[in-house]
């Protein structure tokens, strides 16, 4: 039965592979091997794709000969449970103190738009009651 999926125990190095996965929607360890800066052996990266499957992170099917590894979750979702995890370990769960953070790290970067954006997501959350 899959764990609980907490990328936040995984390895630095299944982190990796798993965004990767997410960001190319399907990979083959081939794939994967191709974005990596500095890639481990062909067997390193296969062994970590299993283990990823086996915590419940990917799924596989087979494409000829070679496995096409999946997320098993929506990116919105595993972005959540980690948003989630980074608030509390760094945030003490402050939703305020974490997109201050956010705005000093990239105040430089946003549009207009962004901002109107950011402006209507705190009215609707006002207008809620949150």
């Amino acid at each position: 039965m899959a764990r609980q999926k907490d990328s936040s125990q995984l390895g630095r190095r299944e982190r990796e592979i798993l965004h990767i996965v997410f960001r190319l929607e399907e990979a083959s360890v081939g794939d994967v091997m191709e974005q990596m800066a500095e890639p481990p052996a062909y067997d390193s990266v296969r062994t970590m794709l299993r283990l990823l499957e086996r915590k419940g992170f990917v799924k596989h099917r087979q494409d000829g000969a070679k496995y096409v590894y999946r997320p098993t979750q929506s990116k919105s979702s595993a972005s959540k449970s980690a948003l989630s995890h980074l608030m509390a370990t760094f945030f003490e769960n402050s939703v305020a103190d974490t997109i201050a953070a956010a705005l000093d790290l990239k105040s430089d970067d946003l549009r207009e738009e962004e901002l109107a954006k950011l402006q209507k997501l705190i009215d609707k959350a006002r207008k809620e009651g949150r």
